[in-house]
């Protein structure tokens, strides 16, 4: 990488799942979960589409070599399948912050402990290893599922940025805005570990 901030290859290990380093020669096995169309209804990006998905994770492992974003794989513990991605990206070890998204799970695991478990692995990371200040998150402003999902784990809702990106559809899209600061993430980490704890 471009930056010694951020080591590679870095691999993440949970209780439930492991986030590995995203490769070329992992994209069509990570395709093949984009492949359900249902788990595009609410979002601004379509993966199952190819032309889509594949220039879309081509980039991420370029912005990578240039320290600009880090994509992973999440698998089941213990070698076991392929089952989403998320990333780091916005990547600014200057100013000690970093965003995490770009994160799907196959819906099998929808409600299953693997979105707690990733999110709590990659603010670990962030407070803990790379010590920032602030890690951010965005969701479409209309996306209800996403912005629960992030409440749930404690972030603090922002604000929305109208108008902030145009859709591949070309329509404007609104962002919601979530953070945790580094103040802030021992109280998040021990609300992350008891829900993990609890299922």
């Amino acid at each position: 990488m471009a930056t010694s901030w951020l080591k590679h290859p870095l691999t993440l290990t949970g209780r439930m799942i492991e986030l590995h380093p995203l490769e070329e020669d992992t994209l069509d096995a990570l395709f093949e979960v984009a492949r359900d169309r249902a788990m595009w209804r609410l979002t601004s990006v379509d993966y199952s589409d190819p032309a889509i998905f594949y220039p879309n994770f081509k980039a991420a492992l370029h912005d990578r070599g240039l320290g600009k974003a880090y994509p992973f794989l999440v698998r089941l513990s213990g070698g076991g399948p392929v089952i989403g991605t998320t990333r780091l990206l916005d990547i600014h070890p200057q100013d000690r912050k970093v965003e995490i998204g770009v994160t799907w799970i196959a819906s099998a695991y929808w409600s299953s402990g693997v979105n707690i478990e990733c999110k709590l692995l990659l603010l670990e990371h962030c407070f803990e290893v790379l010590e920032v200040n602030r890690v951010q998150f965005r969701a479409k402003s209309d996306n209800g599922r996403s912005r629960r999902a992030l409440e749930k784990i404690g972030a603090v809702f922002e604000g929305v940025m109208r108008k902030d990106k145009i859709e591949p559809s070309g329509h404007p899209r609104d962002t919601a805005f979530y953070s945790v600061l580094r103040e802030e993430w021992p109280a998040v980490k021990a609300a992350l570990v008891a829900r993990l704890a609890s299922r």
